[in-house]
């Protein structure tokens, strides 16, 4: 069971280069039909030094390098067969592209519950900065326990 002192909690920064190939793949998967997710030359034609991020393309990077069942079971003291994601938030400030080395760090930002505690929700922020130190955006999800 989670508790208000997980708030603040570091649950690790991850670093994760940003490949031009999983990119397009990602766009391919969500029908992203803007041919500047897939080619070169339509996206420096548009302006963009190489292919641009696709927006929720952040959360797929955003777990590499951690054991999410790990922080799941031992960290919040949920059990997997409980849960259910509850709420995903971006926040952009700046663009990502192809051959950008992000860094992740993502903390517990809160922890609460619903319905005199049949519901418990813990709350993760996660900063993403790429290798020049630019806040690229924030995300924040929610994990619910019943």
């Amino acid at each position: 069971m989670a508790d208000k002192s997980l708030i603040g909690r570091a649950l690790g920064t991850t670093t994760s280069a940003v490949e031009k190939g999983r990119l397009r793949f990602f766009a391919k998967a969500i029908g992203e039909t803007d041919p500047v997710y897939t080619d070169e030359e339509a996206a420096r034609a548009a302006g963009y030094p190489a292919l641009p991020v696709p927006p929720t393309f952040l959360l797929c990077l955003e777990s590499e390098g951690r054991d999410p069942q790990a922080i799941v079971e031992d960290i919040m003291g949920f059990d997997l067969g409980r849960i259910l994601h509850a709420e995903q938030e971006f926040s952009y400030h700046h663009m990502a592209f192809a051959g950008d080395v992000l860094t992740f760090d993502t903390r517990i930002a809160d922890v609460y519950e619903k319905k005199g505690g049949a519901l418990q929700f813990v709350v993760q922020q996660t900063r993403i900065t790429n290798q020049d130190g630019v806040h690229i955006a924030d995300l924040r999800s929610s994990l619910v326990q019943r």
